[in-house]
């Protein structure tokens, strides 16, 4: 069975990070393994608590893992510059192997993972890697560019931007701009744009949801600008069909 690895922040809910991860893996019928870095307590309102784990705990369980047998990994919220180079430190040995980093930087009712010395590591040691397939949203781009503004016209000037620290390709998600969405897919080779119509509903996870799918495509071997669209789509079906789980909309 394809193996995809997931590692990341655990909530509560299992609306976010790895808990989420899980259940995207097991509906599109991979494997997931699990690292985890951080441990949230998060609800409706945002983050209450959030501890890191150690250095060493965090490099005993990739040592615990089978890695030889991962297809993919995909990295979502990072609380510290010490776990960014635990991490950068395993996508460097696995460097054949498809790395879906999505930089959360907060969570979207409030509170922050990462603060200025994570951001900087996961901008000069992580993000930097060839293997690794970025998929941040505007405020994450503008974030890991030093606060550069980006709107509709500089969507694709934003993700090229990107991609000159190095890694493989970028995804920048345009869902925070105003009218229809576009997303920009930028490569060595090109500029994609993806666009589509607006959905009424929002959904908690939604970038965790696309970056899992994105994984889990490059995981079965589909081509890069394939794995983005069939993404897409899974993400987009998953909005529409969300459901009300407490105060948040949620894709399981």
């Amino acid at each position: 069975m394809t193996t995809v690895l997931s590692i990341g922040t655990t909530h509560p809910w299992n609306v976010a990070g790895v808990g989420l991860d899980m259940r995207v893996a097991a509906e599109l019928g991979v494997r997931v393994l699990t690292v985890v870095t951080a441990v949230s307590a998060q609800d409706a309102n945002g983050i209450h608590a959030l501890e890191g784990v150690s250095p060493q705990t965090v490099r005993a369980q990739f040592d615990a893992l089978p890695l030889a047998g991962v297809s993919a990994v995909r990295v979502g919220a990072l609380t510290s510059p010490e776990a960014v180079r635990e991490i950068a430190a395993v996508l460097r040995k696995l460097y054949d192997v498809p790395a879906v980093v999505d930089p959360v930087l907060g969570a979207t009712r409030g509170g922050q993972f990462a603060d200025a010395a994570t951001l900087e590591a996961i901008r000069r040691e992580l993000i930097a890697l060839p293997n690794v397939i970025l998929t941040p949203n505007i405020p994450e781009a503008s974030a890991l560019l030093e606060g550069r503004e980006i709107d509709r016209n500089g969507l694709a000037d934003a993700a090229r931007a990107l991609l000159h620290l190095g890694s493989r390709a970028v995804l920048l998600t345009g869902g925070h701009l105003s009218g229809n969405p576009v997303d920009a897919l930028a490569t060595a080779d090109a500029i994609d744009l993806f666009s589509g119509t607006r959905l009424v509903h929002d959904m908690r996870g939604s970038g965790c949801v696309l970056a899992m799918a994105l994984a889990v495509e490059l995981a079965d071997g589909h081509d890069l600008r394939s794995a983005v669209q069939h993404a897409r789509v899974f993400v987009r079906k998953k909005i529409e069909s969300a459901w009300q789980f407490g105060e948040l909309r949620v894709a399981y």
